[in-house]
C-alpha cells in the first residue's frame, strides 16, 4: 500500500463498523498523513466529541509520531481532556507504506466523561473498595461451609500448627468462634474439638470461662 486510498473502501467499511458498534459518544477518524497536519483528516465519525471535521487536524499524539519525537507506532488507551472539561480515551493505529513511512492512521476516541461520573458514583454508592472477596464474610446455602471458612479463619489467626497452641491461644479461638456464632450450629463443637485436639469437657469449660469474663 502506497496511499490510504489505495484501500479507502476498506477504511470506510471499518469506519462504518466501529460508528455503529461504539455508538455516538465515539468519534473515529481516518487520516492522511502526508498532507499538511493542520489538514490531515478525510474521514471523522461523531466529530462531535472532539468538534472536529473533515480537513481538521489530528491529536497532539499524532503530531509526535509524524515528527519522531515518539518512537511508538501505534497508541492504546491515551487520556487527553478537551478544553471544554471532556475527558477522551483515545488510540490510535498508525499506516505505512511499502517504504516503512507513516502515511495515515485510524483513531478511536471515546468519551467517557459521563460513565467516569457513573464509576465514581457507583464507588460511593457501593462502599467497597477490596479487591477480592473478603474470608470473613461469606454467603452461603451451606452451614458446614460456614462453619469451614470460620474454622480457616481461625488456623490464620496464629503463625502455627493447631497442636503447638498454647491454652490462652486456643482459649482466644473458642472467644472468637463464640462471638461470631459458631456454637450455633449443629455439631459445631465436634469440629472445634478436632480443630484444637481438645475434649468437649475442656471446650465446655473454655466457653464457661470466657462467657463468665
Amino acid at each position: 500500500m502506497n496511499s490510504i486510498y489505495d484501500n479507502l473502501d476498506i477504511f470506510t467499511n471499518l469506519l462504518d463498523l466501529l460508528e455503529n458498534h461504539f455508538g455516538s459518544n465515539c468519534e473515529i477518524v481516518l487520516h492522511d498523513n502526508t498532507k499538511e497536519y493542520e489538514h490531515t483528516i478525510v474521514d471523522i465519525r461523531n466529530g462531535h466529541v472532539t468538534g472536529r471535521k473533515v480537513g481538521d487536524c489530528g491529536g497532539v499524539w499524532g503530531l509526535e509520531v509524524m515528527s519522531n519525537t515518539s518512537s511508538d507506532t501505534h497508541i492504546y488507551n491515551k487520556i487527553v481532556h478537551t478544553r471544554n472539561g471532556k475527558i477522551i480515551r483515545g488510540s490510535s493505529m498508525f499506516l505505512k507504506d511499502e517504504k516503512g513511512s507513516n502515511i495515515g492512521s485510524v483513531c478511536i476516541n471515546m468519551d467517557i466523561t459521563d460513565s467516569l461520573k457513573c464509576e465514581e458514583f457507583l464507588k460511593q454508592f457501593n462502599n467497597y473498595s477490596s479487591p477480592t472477596p473478603s474470608s470473613n464474610e461469606l454467603f452461603t446455602t451451606d452451614v458446614n461451609q460456614l462453619m469451614d471458612n470460620l474454622i480457616l479463619q481461625c488456623e490464620n489467626m496464629f503463625d502455627k500448627a493447631p497442636s503447638n497452641l498454647t491454652k490462652e491461644e486456643k482459649l482466644e479461638i473458642v472467644k472468637f468462634l463464640d462471638a461470631k456464632g459458631a456454637f450455633l450450629i449443629t455439631k459445631s463443637g465436634d469440629k472445634v474439638c478436632d480443630f484444637l485436639n481438645i475434649s468437649k469437657f475442656t471446650l465446655y469449660n473454655y466457653l464457661e470461662t470466657i462467657r463468665q469474663s
